[in-house]
């Protein structure tokens, strides 16, 4: 296996503090108040050379949090992950970007982040650019650039470090559809290539259609884990029947607006 997570355990302390100013918190001695919010609890899974897999789940149940363990940028509380190989991440766009160097110049420090040597990136630079479609910009400052410049410069460097694993956070939603199809054509060549994919989605086509595997976390925990469409199709289920709670939960709360109209009105032409 290239990449072992063995009962991992991340939580955060989120501040219960409510003094609405500075003033106020120097006037009112008091400790600061901290909830712990466990964000995973126990999660196991591991993943071998060439697969891609597909993280899913709702908004905070740690899917994000899950990827940035693995890239090393945050460590667990409790367990380990052990990864095999070079990493290269796409969790934050244009994070490691200088907004003041040129795109040029960020190319050179992101590589050499990932741990290429300058005269591979010397040999590959030109390809970054080509594939990046930055053009004249790329002398220009990042700051300068659009949203979807710094998606295109960033996945660029990312593919072309030659890493064994490659982890994605939803930041391929943010490019136009052909950059897109440009950006999977080039993750399925890299697949093949034998480079493991760690993807964090909320398009569950991307799921069934790309993934091998996917996992769906549910509050900190693996609810289900196995093939792609297996996994999404269960996470589905969940959903609707989530939505469906939700909203009976709401007319019981509210009560039969419509009902309520139509008895209005008949006693109004009762008068």
């Amino acid at each position: 296996m290239i990449i072992n997570v063995d009962n991992v355990y991340k939580k955060f302390k989120i501040s219960n503090e409510k003094n609405n100013s500075l003033r106020e918190r120097f006037l009112i001695k008091k400790k600061s108040n901290y909830i712990e919010h466990e964000v995973l609890r126990g999660v196991s899974f591991t993943a071998e050379k060439g697969e891609s897999i597909g993280l899913i789940g709702e908004n905070g149940c740690g899917k994000s949090t899950l990827l940035k363990l693995m890239s090393k940028i945050m460590y667990p509380d409790k367990g380990h992950i052990t990864i095999k190989g070079r990493v290269s991440s796409l969790i934050e766009l244009g994070a490691g970007f200088h907004p003041h160097m040129s795109g040029r110049e960020n190319i050179y420090t992101n590589a050499a982040i990932f741990g290429l040597p300058r005269r591979e990136i010397d040999k590959r630079i030109e390809a970054i650019i080509d594939f990046a479609q930055i053009g004249e910009f790329i002398d220009n400052p990042v700051r300068t650039y659009s949203s979807g410049m710094y998606l295109r410069l960033a996945f660029s460097v990312a593919i072309n470090v030659d890493a064994d694993i490659l982890l994605i956070d939803e930041i391929l939603g943010v490019g136009d559809f052909n950059f897109q199809s440009k950006c999977y054509n080039r993750l399925r060549k890299l697949k093949s290539d034998g480079v493991t994919l760690v993807i964090v989605t909320h398009d569950l086509s991307t799921v069934e259609n790309f993934c091998d595997k996917a996992i769906w976390l549910n509050n900190g925990l693996i609810e289900s884990n196995g093939i792609g469409h297996t996994v999404v199709d269960n996470y589905k289920n969940f959903m609707n029947l989530k939505r469906h709670d939700e909203q009976t939960i709401n007319v019981e709360h509210n009560g039969p607006r419509n009902n309520e109209s139509e008895s209005d009105d008949g006693a109004s032409d009762n008068k």
